[in-house]
């Protein structure tokens, strides 16, 4: 299936980097501990931060919603978009084209 996009995949990954990280509790999808979290430094939290936004972006390829911590990353193939939602609300758009 895949997630069909137009726009540069690089852009994509930094605007759904700065949206997942917006989730609370984001780290979770790891299987990280708040501890260990915390005890990560600001470069590692930021590439931490970047890989699930790529695991993300190709697990939605699979499944058009993936449970991120406190929310939720959902695939809109119809209007090319993937939303962040938080609390049954949409907190964040990235668009794909």
């Amino acid at each position: 299936m895949g997630v069909r996009h137009a726009r540069e995949y690089a852009d994509i990954l930094k605007d759904l980097t700065e949206a997942v990280s917006a989730i609370p509790n984001s780290f979770e999808f790891f299987e990280m501990t708040k501890e260990e979290w915390d005890a990560l430094g600001g470069e590692e939290k930021a590439e931490v931060m970047e890989a699930l936004a790529d695991d993300v972006f190709y697990g939605l390829g699979q499944q058009a919603d993936i449970r991120v911590g406190d929310g939720a990353v959902v695939y809109v193939a119809k209007h090319h978009i993937i939303e962040v939602v938080q609390a049954g609300n949409v907190t964040q758009v990235v668009r794909l084209i």
